[in-house]
């Protein structure tokens, strides 16, 4: 059995659970830089990286195609430092 096998709303609910997840790590690496947090920084910067990957993975279970997201994610790039330059 593939990934891509498991139901739609499946896959769904393990992207939404992930993103979760992910930005939960991202807010406890802003805690370990700040020092609020007894978690190392170099710890939780290594998790978030962990939460990232299971994102990607669970993006990927929708469309398997890692070149889809790829280009999606150079046009995103591409308008965000496009807006940068703006400012």
């Amino acid at each position: 059995m593939k990934i891509t096998d498991l139901p739609l709303q499946t896959r769904l609910i393990q992207l939404a659970e992930e993103c979760s997840e992910c930005s939960q790590a991202a807010l406890k690496l802003i805690r370990a830089m700040n020092g609020d947090t007894p978690v190392p920084e170099h710890r939780a910067a290594v998790h978030l990286l962990e939460e990232i990957a299971d994102v990607y993975v669970s993006a990927l279970a929708l469309d398997p195609d890692p070149m889809t997201i790829e280009a999606i994610a150079r046009q995103k790039t591409d308008r965000w430092e496009r807006r940068l330059n703006e400012s």
